[in-house]
C-alpha cells in the first residue's frame, strides 16, 4: 500500500496515500485493530452536523473567515451525506472519550475543505483540523453531543414511527376481536374467560407505555453538552458558543434541542444514555412478552393451542415438510434479548464517569444506536409480517373455552368455594365439564347453570 508521511504532535506518520485523513488517526487505526467496526454512518452524520454548526457560529461569533467557513461548511455537508465513509476507519473499541472518532471527522473535513479551497494542508490560508474545524470545541463535548443527536434521529425518525404502527394495528386487533370470548390463562393453565380484543388490548396498552416511557426519557438525550469544551468549563470558547450551536443543529434538523443546563453533569456522566437505554430495555421487554404470547397462541396447528393463525411466511424445515414455523415472532425476540444485553454494557459503561470525563463513549454510542436500530426496524417487520396478518381460529376457541375447568369460577359466589372447586376436581378426573357435573349433583337448576356459565356474563 501506497503511503505518504504526515506529522502531527508525536512526530511523522504513515498515511495511507489516498485517505482523506491525517496523522492522529492513522495512528488510532495502528493503536486499535480490536472489531473491525467503526462509530458507524448515524455517528459519522451526526459529527458532520456538529462541525457544519460549529463552523456556521464560529463564523458569527468573528473567529473564523467566511471563506475557511463556506469550506468547512461544505466539506461537513459531504461527510453528512455518507460518500466518504470508508475514510472513517477507527475501530469503535478506542479512546474512551471518542477523541479518535472526532480528529478523524477534523481531519477529512480539513483534507476536504483545502481541495475547495486549491490549497495543501499546512499552507498559509488553509484549514487546520484542530485550529478551524474543532474551534471552540472539545472531544469531551462534541462526542456526546454527538451520540445524543445520534439516537433522538434514530428514535423520532424510526423507532417512534414502527412503535405507533404496531400500536394501530393490534388496536384494529382490540376492536375487531372484542365478540370472540375464550379462555383466559394463568400460570400457564386455565382461567376465567377473557375477550380475545381484551387480550390485544393488553397488548397495545403495552407499546403506548413504551411509546410514552422513550419519549419522555428523550429530554435526558435533547441537552446538548456542546459549549462545556475540556471540562465543562467552556475554555477556549464564546460563552454563548454552546446555546448559537445547540440552535443551529435544531435549526437544521427539525429536532428539538437544548443547551445543557449544567455542564458539568452532561460531560462527565452519560446518565442520559443510560436512561434511554434503561427506557429501551423496557421496551424490549413488553415486546418480547407479547411475541411471546402471540407465539404460544398461535402454536400447534393441531396439537397446540392453536387459537391463533399466524401467516405463512417461509417453510419452517429443512426435514419436515409442509412444516411451518413463528419465525417473525421469534427474530422479534432474538431482538429483544440482544437490546436486554446492549443494555448491560451502556449501565457497566455509564459508571465509568471519573470526575469530568465518562471513558466509555464509544461503547455506549454504539450499543444505544444498534438497540434503537434493531427495535425499529424489529419492530416494523413485526407489524408488517405478523400482527396485521393474525387469524383467530374461532373453532379452537369456541371448543375449549366450554371445556374450561375456570367456569367453576363463575358457580363460587353461589355455592361457595368447597363446593365449586370439589365440582372442578371431579369434572377433572371424570372428563367432563362444569356443567355436566354441577347438571349431575342437582346443586343448581338448568336455568340457573345457563345463566352462570353462559360466557359472555364472565368478561
Amino acid at each position: 500500500m501506497k503511503t505518504r508521511i504526515e506529522k502531527d504532535t508525536m512526530g511523522e506518520m504513515a498515511v495511507p496515500a489516498g485517505a482523506l485523513y491525517g496523522p492522529q488517526t492513522a495512528r488510532a487505526v495502528e493503536n486499535f485493530p480490536i472489531s473491525g467496526v467503526g462509530i458507524g454512518r448515524e455517528m459519522i452524520r451526526a459529527l458532520g452536523l456538529i462541525k457544519k454548526a460549529a463552523a456556521r457560529i464560529n463564523q458569527d461569533l468573528g473567529k473564523l473567515p467566511s471563506e475557511l467557513c463556506h469550506a468547512i461548511s461544505t466539506a461537513s455537508d459531504v461527510v453528512i451525506s455518507g460518500r466518504v465513509d470508508d475514510h472513517f476507519p477507527v475501530d469503535v473499541f478506542q479512546t474512551g472519550s471518542g477523541t479518535s472518532s472526532n480528529m478523524n471527522i477534523n481531519e477529512v473535513i480539513a483534507t476536504l475543505a483545502n481541495r475547495q479551497l486549491n490549497v495543501p494542508g499546512g499552507s498559509e490560508g488553509s484549514v487546520h483540523p484542530n485550529d478551524h474545524v474543532n474551534m471552540g470545541q472539545s472531544s469531551n463535548d462534541v462526542f456526546p453531543t454527538a451520540i445524543h443527536l445520534a439516537a433522538l434521529a434514530g428514535i423520532e425518525h424510526a423507532l417512534v414511527p414502527a412503535l405507533k404502527q404496531l400500536f394501530e394495528a393490534l388496536q384494529k386487533k382490540t376492536t375487531a376481536y372484542n365478540d370472540i370470548i375464550k379462555i383466559g390463562r394463568t400460570h400457564l393453565q386455565d382461567a376465567t374467560p377473557i375477550r380475545l380484543g381484551q387480550e390485544f388490548s393488553g397488548f397495545a396498552a403495552q407499546i403506548a407505555h413504551g411509546i410514552a416511557h422513550v419519549e419522555q426519557v428523550a429530554k435526558y438525550l435533547r441537552a446538548l453538552p456542546i459549549g462545556g469544551t475540556a471540562v465543562g468549563t467552556g475554555i477556549n470558547t464564546d460563552p454563548s458558543f454552546g446555546r448559537k450551536v445547540t440552535a443551529a443543529l435544531t435549526q437544521e434538523t427539525g429536532i428539538r434541542l437544548t443547551e445543557a443546563p449544567n455542564h458539568f453533569e452532561a460531560q462527565s456522566a452519560r446518565d442520559g444514555t443510560v436512561r434511554m437505554s434503561g427506557a429501551l430495555k423496557s421496551l424490549a421487554v413488553s415486546l418480547m412478552k407479547i411475541a411471546g404470547d402471540i407465539r404460544w397462541l398461535g402454536s400447534g396447528p393441531r396439537l397446540g393451542l392453536a387459537e391463533l393463525k399466524l401467516p405463512p411466511v417461509q417453510p419452517g424445515s429443512s426435514i419436515m415438510p409442509g412444516k411451518v414455523n413463528p419465525v417473525i415472532a421469534e427474530a422479534m425476540i432474538q431482538v429483544a434479548a440482544q437490546v436486554v444485553g446492549n443494555d448491560a454494557a451502556i449501565c457497566a459503561g455509564g459508571m465509568m464517569g471519573r470526575f469530568q470525563l465518562n471513558t466509555m463513549q464509544p461503547l455506549m454510542a454504539r450499543n444505544l444506536l444498534e438497540q434503537i436500530h434493531l427495535l425499529a426496524n424489529g419492530v416494523r417487520v413485526f407489524t408488517e409480517r405478523l400482527i396485521i396478518g393474525i387469524e383467530p381460529n374461532i373453532d379452537a376457541i369456541t371448543a375449549r373455552a366450554q371445556t374450561s375447568l375456570g367456569l367453576a369460577t363463575a358457580l363460587a359466589p353461589h355455592i361457595g368455594y368447597d363446593r365449586a372447586a370439589e365440582i372442578a376436581k371431579t369434572a377433572e378426573k371424570q372428563g367432563k365439564t362444569i356443567r355436566e357435573v354441577a347438571g349431575e349433583q342437582g346443586i343448581l337448576s338448568p336455568a340457573e347453570l345457563d345463566e352462570l356459565l353462559d360466557l359472555k356474563h364472565q368478561v
